[in-house]
């Protein structure tokens, strides 16, 4: 695949990620970043990367550590958004409008550099692991956590494939979710790779509560529904009801689904 033909894929995701309104979802990644920094543990004074940011959850975690701490997104609004919260709790993070495909950090840079639920989403997944591992320091650590291909949000995503066809050429982001896959993208250049499979519950007042919320403001489900027109959409929304229902472990009436990610900490060689 060409450059190009990534750089086409790479617009059209960062015109997903800036629809809907990010910004009011984010939050439900939150036990996931903080299961993320919990893992790979960083010190205090440590340099840190968080890759693909989003509103700031691992950079905000790691700076309560007082690590030293950089973030970058490649979507202005959610560098915005990740200041705003860091203001508001006195932190001291160096946020940047940048592409996890081209970071603006020289060689061995950081100590940790780490991604929740976000470089999994890049456009050309090999330059965006060659970009995790070069900017991390050598013995330092690469920490990921990844949603997986059979987990909750797996199948959300190939249902949002079923109604509206991604880019020809576009890398499925749960690849990221695989140890395998993960040793392929780093190669000889890491000497270990240590993986758990987690899981966070979320939990909405309904199956409808649900489909609705993420038609609403997550980004991959907002451009569906866009895509697939008044039609489409009702039946973009039974197929998420569905799937919802059919994960529920609720007994209380409302919805309670287990949606499962890949920690994944990896050594620099």
């Amino acid at each position: 695949m060409s450059t190009t033909t990534f750089e086409e894929i790479k617009a059209k995701q960062r015109a997903t990620w800036g629809s809907g309104d990010y910004a009011k979802i984010a939050w439900v990644t939150v036990p996931v970043a903080e299961t993320l920094v919990t893992t790979v543990d960083p010190h205090s004074g440590a340099t840190v990367l968080d890759v693909a940011t989003g509103t700031g959850h691992v950079a905000l975690a790691a700076a309560r550590r007082f690590s030293v701490v950089s973030g970058i997104d490649y979507v202005p609004e959610l560098i915005a958004h990740a200041e705003r919260r860091a203001e508001s709790e006195g932190l001291t993070v160096d946020f940047r409008t940048a592409d996890a495909e081209d970071l603006p950090f020289a060689d061995d840079s950081f100590d940790y550099v780490m991604s929740a639920i976000g470089v999994m989403f890049t456009a050309d997944h090999q330059k965006a692991a060659d970009e995790l591992v070069r900017v991390t320091k050598p013995g330092g650590k690469i920490g990921l956590a990844s949603w997986t291909p059979t987990g909750f949000i797996g199948q959300l995503l190939k249902t949002v494939g079923k109604h509206a066809a991604p880019p020809p050429g576009a890398l499925p982001p749960t690849r990221w979710g695989t140890e395998e896959v993960l040793r392929e993208l780093y190669g000889d250049r890491v000497s270990s790779i240590e993986t758990t499979v987690q899981k966070v519950t979320q939990r909405f007042t309904s199956a409808e509560h649900f489909a609705d919320f993420f038609i609403t403001y997550y980004g991959p489900t907002y451009k569906a529904a866009e895509r697939v027109g008044e039609d489409g959409r009702e039946a973009f929304r039974a197929d998420l009801i569905e799937l919802a229902n059919a994960s529920n472990h609720s007994t209380d009436g409302t919805l309670a689904c287990d949606w499962e990610y890949l920690v994944a900490i990896a050594t620099k060689a």
